[in-house]
């Protein structure tokens, strides 16, 4: 989570909300991931898309059934529907998303009873500090 902490300072920096995300392979990073909506001018690339699209290319696969994500946020409808077409190994993430978290928070997207893929999900870690650099951010959108 550290290094997905790191991802979202760096976006923080370039002007971004700060979300980060990293995939992770028997310990190893093999893919990172920060916002880059605004720079891109991609609503969809977001932390964990990102990180997914990056981590798809190292393997050559877009199935990721070795793969964890580590994010700093709880992942949206968009990026949990993503998740769960990788068909990922383990998510976790820091802060909730009381607005738009789509693993508990507002939705259960991931682990739906319907849907054809579940995986581990491990939320709350580092989720203060995660949490915090959010606040901060947008506290100083607001100056």
């Amino acid at each position: 989570m550290r290094e997905a902490l790191a991802e979202a300072r760096a976006a923080a920096l370039a002007g971004e909300v700060p979300i980060g995300a990293v995939a992770v392979i028997s310990g190893i990073v093999i893919a990172r991931g920060q916002n880059r909506v605004l720079r891109d001018q991609d609503p969809t690339a977001h932390a964990e898309m990102v990180a997914l699209r990056a981590a798809a290319k190292v393997i050559g696969n877009y199935r990721l059934l070795d793969c964890a994500l580590y994010a700093t946020l709880e992942p949206c409808a968009m990026c949990a529907g993503a998740i769960i077409h990788a068909r990922l190994k383990r998510l976790v993430y820091g802060a909730a998303d009381p607005k738009a978290g789509a693993a508990g928070s507002v939705l259960e997207v991931l682990n739906h009873p319907r849907l054809n893929h579940t995986l581990p999900v491990t939320g709350g870690l580092l989720a203060e500090e995660c949490g915090e650099l959010l606040r901060e951010f947008f506290r100083a959108k607001r100056i």
